[in-house]
């Protein structure tokens, strides 16, 4: 038995749950990158631990993102704690995919910003579902033909 359960099971939960699980911290440098987060992105712990979030954003929204990132870092709130942000990502393998996340400002004992944790997941395969049907010509109403 681990002499800290509480512990060893938080740490379990996060290696092991699908969802990707990163922490970035206030200069977005990732800290964390859990399992899922290799299957997600591509990219083994030890390859995007210690690079900036650059890793997977793409380059054109890049600029938007370090904007809102930095003013998180600075005043210490977001939105996206209660609500879904749907961003695009970009993979290892240069394949462009779809996610869906929520932030957790994390801080220190006297309260001050230390980063920020996104609990990830890849919705590109329900946003194409959802794309083709927009896509897809109404069915014709025979009543409207007459």
């Amino acid at each position: 038995m681990p002499t800290d359960p509480h512990g060893w099971l938080v740490g379990r939960i996060l290696q092991e749950a699908p969802e990707a699980v990163i922490f970035a911290d206030r200069g977005g440098v990732i800290r964390l990158w859990n399992r899922g987060a290799e299957t997600m992105f591509g990219y083994s712990s030890d390859e995007a631990v210690g690079q900036t979030l650059d890793l997977i954003i793409p380059e054109r929204f890049r600029p938007r993102h370090w904007d809102g990132y930095h003013a998180v870092m600075a005043t210490g709130i977001t939105r996206y704690g209660r609500e879904l942000l749907a961003v695009p990502a970009i993979r290892k393998d240069g394949q462009r995919i779809s996610l869906e996340f929520s932030i957790t400002v994390l801080r220190d004992e006297t309260g001050e910003v230390l980063g920020a944790a996104a609990i990830i997941r890849d919705v590109t395969a329900r946003w194409e579902r959802e794309r083709a049907e927009r896509q897809r010509p109404a069915p014709r109403d025979p009543q409207q033909e007459r």
